[in-house]
């Protein structure tokens, strides 16, 4: 296939744990990748392990909570690729702790990397893929959006993600874009592993196929998703959690 007619994916939070999986998966099905991240060094990381896999990438530091640089990044793939087809936010943070010690800083920071970025980085694209009558959005959500004791901040975001995703699912399905979200439970990352060893098993334990996910698990449901196939499937919330949504509490 000529590199030019090859799909274009942005995914943000990319240089590392999920959205690198995420990365990874994408550029093995075939398709060119935007990495945007605001860690220079993990994205220079990033970038060289993907081109040393075979992908096609460029790397661009974003802060994903301000308009104009995820303008001016999604502006730097047309240059660079001359097309957008896919779109995973993935970019996250967390800063649990109970409502009345939750700081406003707290709030907000948790709000703009989880659901503001969300919304910039759609508007974005939105244009791109609207004007080719097609377009693949994935918005990661979580497990989590169905409430967490001393996660106000981060259940709300990502409560947020579920309502955005329905919300444009239907505002530009007759454009030949569908936007759907995936909602992972507990995940092994670099800030999973930071957690005491004790924890650790007491959370995998609490999970019903009785194992922590990895990014690979996530990437795999994204992937579906992101397929020209997916055509007849939008405004969906797909869990990927072990079966931990069913009954079990969040972190």
């Amino acid at each position: 296939m000529n590199a030019s007619n090859k799909e274009v994916a942005i995914v943000t939070g990319g240089a590392k744990g999920i959205g690198f999986g995420i990365a990874q998966g994408l550029a093995n099905d075939g398709k060119r990748v935007a990495l945007f991240d605001l860690d220079r060094a993990a994205l220079d990381d990033a970038a060289t392990k993907l081109a040393a896999e075979g992908a096609d990438v460029i790397a661009l530091p974003v802060d994903v909570t301000q308009g104009e640089s995820v303008n001016r990044a999604v502006d730097a793939v047309i240059e660079r690729f001359g097309r957008i087809d896919v779109l995973v936010n993935n970019a996250g943070i967390v800063r649990d702790k109970r409502i009345t010690r939750m700081s406003d800083d707290d709030w907000d920071a948790v709000i703009g990397v989880n659901l503001r970025s969300q919304f910039l980085c759609c508007r974005a694209a939105l244009a791109h893929m609207s004007a080719a009558q097609y377009g693949r959005i994935v918005n990661i959500s979580s497990r989590a959006w169905l409430g967490g004791a001393g996660q106000a901040n981060y259940s709300a975001a990502k409560g947020g993600v579920v309502s955005l995703t329905r919300s444009l699912a239907l505002e530009w399905a007759k454009d030949g874009v569908t936007v759907n979200a995936v909602a992972p439970g507990i995940v092994d990352t670099p800030l999973f592993r930071t957690f005491d060893i004790g924890l650790q098993e007491k959370l995998k334990k609490s999970v019903p196929v009785q194992r922590i996910g990895t990014p690979e698990d996530i990437a795999e449901a994204v992937r579906f998703f992101a397929r020209r196939e997916a055509s007849y499937v939008t405004g969906q919330t797909l869990y990927v959690c072990g079966g931990r949504s069913l009954a079990s509490p969040s972190v």
